[in-house]
């Protein structure tokens, strides 16, 4: 029997990230972890975990701390995941659409939601989580209550699924990372890769202008490049950057060692192949 895959995220079982953990690895051990930190710890003490993390929402953007967890714990990023987000309102067994009164989710999936809850005249209750708050229903088991939470969640706590995709938007879609202590680049073949990074640069006139124009010399192509403050100051904020193509390619390396030229640090996240819902944005 081939062993389970030992993998930890962040919320209740049921939540998103479980969902993700599931898609990406089938014969999974799934841990679950109160805290994003919690989860960053394990992998960093225990090389036989891997860690499946949300970095951005299409509706909600940036997963708040995640940036700066990353360099604080020094993961390698293996993969990237895109999984859909479809909300559902949940209920204990035998209860009604008619029945619910209040529903309770994260903030975000309640917000996600908010034409179907105002349709309905339902009275919101922010959670920490979807699972959590599903989770929550099924034990207080009152037939006024619902939750927005995932398919699975709703199995895992035995509930029913009242109503199906009640986002207001449909293409709601998360972005993971599937990040590990050992480092590990895949072989370098035609496949697509992504490359990431995080950087802080020198504090000169135009550094940024500079830092980057190694990419348009090199007919390298950013997919992303955001800023976020060093924590505790104003003066101060990192880079981070995604770049189309794997370390060993001779033009991204010109173009890395023309950033790295502006920079005071560079840190290489992680090389992975990209994952195919890329393509199929295009």
């Amino acid at each position: 029997m081939k062993e389970k895959v030992k993998i930890a995220f962040q919320g209740e079982k049921g939540a998103y990230s479980h969902l993700a953990c599931l898609e990406v690895f089938p014969n999974v051990e799934a841990t679950a972890c109160a805290t994003f930190e919690e989860a960053f710890q394990l992998a960093r003490d225990n090389s036989e975990y891997k860690i499946v993390i949300p970095i951005e929402n299409s509706l909600a953007g940036r997963v708040a701390d995640i940036h700066y967890l990353i360099p604080k714990y020094k993961l390698q990023i293996h993969a990237e995941h895109f999984q859909k987000v479809k909300h559902n309102l949940l209920g204990i067994k035998g209860s009604k659409m008619k029945d619910i009164k209040t529903v309770r989710s994260h903030a975000q999936a309640l917000g996600q939601a908010q034409k179907f809850i105002s349709d309905n005249k339902l009275i919101s209750v922010i959670s920490a989580d979807t699972a959590g708050s599903a989770k929550f229903i099924s034990e207080n088991k009152d037939k006024s209550e619902g939750a927005i939470a995932s398919e699975l969640a709703a199995k895992i706590y035995n509930l029913e699924i009242l109503k199906s995709n009640i986002e207001d938007e449909s293409g709601n879609v998360t972005r993971f990372f599937i990040m590990g202590k050992d480092s590990k680049h895949p072989e370098f073949t035609d496949k697509k890769y992504i490359t990431s990074c995080i950087f802080k640069l020198k504090s000169i006139p135009a550094a940024l202008y500079k830092a980057l124009g190694g990419f348009a010399t090199n007919g390298v192509n950013l997919c992303k490049l955001e800023s976020f403050s060093v924590k505790n100051t104003f003066d101060q904020v990192n880079f981070y950057i995604d770049i189309e193509g794997h370390i060993e390619d001779l033009s991204l390396q010109k173009s890395l060692e023309e950033l790295g030229f502006h920079t005071e640090k560079l840190d290489i996240l992680g090389v992975y192949e990209a994952h195919l819902f890329r393509s199929k944005k295009k």
